[in-house]
């Protein structure tokens, strides 16, 4: 199987595995690493030959973004504190405990080193977390706090890591000089997003063409990690940064078209990268494998040491900082999303799984040190790695929808129906306002300003049904009827349009661009 042939197995499966894994209750996350994983133990399957210094440029700038369209900056200030206390300080607690514990138990092994293992280890999986997240229909604040520490935990993990690297292979380490080091990465990826997102903001407004703009969001996050990475930035927080700035000012309320192709379009790019990146983490474990040849007592005993560390730490952690966070919240008058039971803090232990980014990071070791030595220990790194991979990933995910049921943790239905019902009358108030403003400035006959008056109700009524009394509740559920009825026939009626269009592009003489123009005609109005 060449390797071309093996992208479209990754991609396909990335397909495949969202409705099976809807069907099974089980992340496509989950199932494309065993996928990955199958493929690597069969003989005819190529080892993937992609350098590993590209597969962290190649695959988290478009899965970040895809991540941050999901939430906001207003969304991410309010819910500062329980992030920085995932995403910031635990991430560099397990680096130091994993470290300690590392340097222990891996015989020869240099604290750099180890330091390395535990930035790589540290960070939970932002794509796995959002996915399991959506998938198991968890209470939005667990959601939004796990989408929060995904995000910004890889900031952390990746600069202690590099710094680490670099002390490994020159054999020196200053402790001030790391930390002026982390302080001028956040800020050259902070000043890179910025600027790119703000020229990227401006360029949409001037391309005025959804697929234009579209295809300008996708080189968007390639091109702030890179050139913050040239800088010697974070190139994730660049992305962030330029994300949620775009996300912040870029919508335009009247930009139909481009936020429904967006939206679609986002989500197949979100689908078909997660699902290669979490086959090739599954097919990169022939390296893990490889390098235990011969000592699988050993090399099992210090991944299980690591694992075990990795995985009740967290828990650890998060019992007495969630009772801390809402001690705190107690205190303060803004609604922080905070769990609110022991059942979902358990969740969010449970849900911190290794991925994409730890997989990358183990196979981007330097093999040498600049004294031409071999990197210490660096296939005992691996192992363990790929180690806590797995045993998160995989034993973790697999659980999770299991868990999950046990505990009863599940969405809040009746507040989210509260907001929608909030949100429904303030879009029927604002239809209500916008025309008795066009009133006060045209004259409307009365029969037409009282059938508009009920259009701008109904709008909020469509929304939210809630919204009505009891006899209006009836009358809209009546008009629906209608309206689905008069929608099923118009629909019939506009197939049969597009069906003698269609036909029309292969008769002699049609030309087949202006039958594409006709026919996106009567695909938009079908939309309506």
């Amino acid at each position: 199987m060449e390797q071309l042939a093996l992208l479209f197995v990754l991609l396909l499966g990335a397909v495949v595995s969202v409705p099976v894994g809807e069907r099974l209750r089980l992340p496509a996350p989950v199932l494309m690493t065993l996928l990955g994983i199958v493929l690597a133990l069969l003989d005819f399957v190529p080892n993937v030959d992609i350098p590993p210094d590209l597969i962290l440029p190649a695959l988290l700038p478009p899965l970040l973004y895809a991540a941050v369209r999901r939430t906001s900056w207003r969304q991410f200030a309010a819910n500062v504190r329980p992030i920085f206390l995932l995403a910031v300080a635990l991430v560099l607690v397990t680096t130091a405990v994993v470290a300690v514990v590392a340097n222990a138990v891996v015989p020869g092994l240099p604290l750099v080193a180890a330091v390395a293992l535990g930035a790589l280890v540290a960070p939970p999986d932002p794509v796995a977390a959002t996915a399991v997240a959506g998938q198991l229909r968890l209470p939005r604040r667990l959601v939004s706090i796990l989408e929060g520490e995904g995000l910004f935990n890889d900031v952390t993990a990746i600069v202690v890591y590099n710094v680490a690297i670099a002390a490994a292979i020159s054999g020196s380490f200053s402790l001030p000089h790391a930390a002026l080091d982390f302080v001028l990465s956040a800020v050259v990826a902070l000043a890179v997003g910025l600027v790119l997102g703000w020229g990227a903001n401006k360029l949409m407004d001037l391309l005025d063409d959804a697929t234009l703009q579209i295809g300008l969001t996708l080189l968007v996050p390639y091109a702030s990690y890179v050139l913050a990475e040239e800088l010697h930035g974070s190139g994730v927080l660049a992305v962030l940064t330029t994300a949620l700035f775009l996300a912040e000012y870029s919508p335009d309320a009247d930009a139909v078209l481009t936020r429904l192709v967006g939206h679609t379009f986002w989500d197949v790019v979100d689908t078909l990268v997660t699902g290669v990146a979490f086959g090739l983490v599954g097919l990169e474990l022939h390296n893990a494998i490889r390098t235990a040849s011969g000592r699988w007592p050993e090399m099992l005993g210090l991944a299980a040491a690591v694992v075990v560390v990795v995985v009740f730490l967290r828990l650890l952690w998060l019992l007495p900082a969630t009772w801390l966070t809402q001690r705190l919240h107690a205190k303060r008058d803004y609604d922080e999303e905070i769990p609110t039971s022991w059942r979902e803090t358990v969740v969010m232990w449970w849900a911190g799984m290794r991925g994409v980014a730890s997989a990358a990071l183990a196979l981007a070791i330097p093999l040498k040190t600049d004294e031409g030595s071999p990197f210490p220990d660096r296939d005992e790194i691996i192992f363990i790695a790929f180690g806590v991979i797995m045993a998160t990933l995989v034993l973790q995910g697999l659980t999770l929808p299991w868990l999950v049921k046990k505990l009863g943790v599940e969405s809040d239905t009746a507040a989210e129906k509260e907001f929608e019902k909030a949100l429904a009358f303030r879009a029927a108030k604002a239809a209500k306002r916008r025309l008795k403003e066009i009133e006060d400035k045209e004259e409307l006959p009365e029969e037409l300003s009282e059938q508009l008056l009920r259009r701008a109700f109904d709008i909020g009524l469509r929304i939210s049904p809630d919204l009505g009394d009891e006899e209006r509740r009836e009358a809209q559920e009546q008009r629906a009827g209608r309206l689905k009825k008069i929608r099923r026939i118009q629909q019939e009626m506009l197939s049969a349009a597009r069906h003698e269009v269609l036909s029309a592009r292969s008769e002699p003489g049609s030309d087949p661009e202006i039958v594409d123009r006709v026919l996106r005609h009567l695909d938009v109005r079908s939309l309506r």
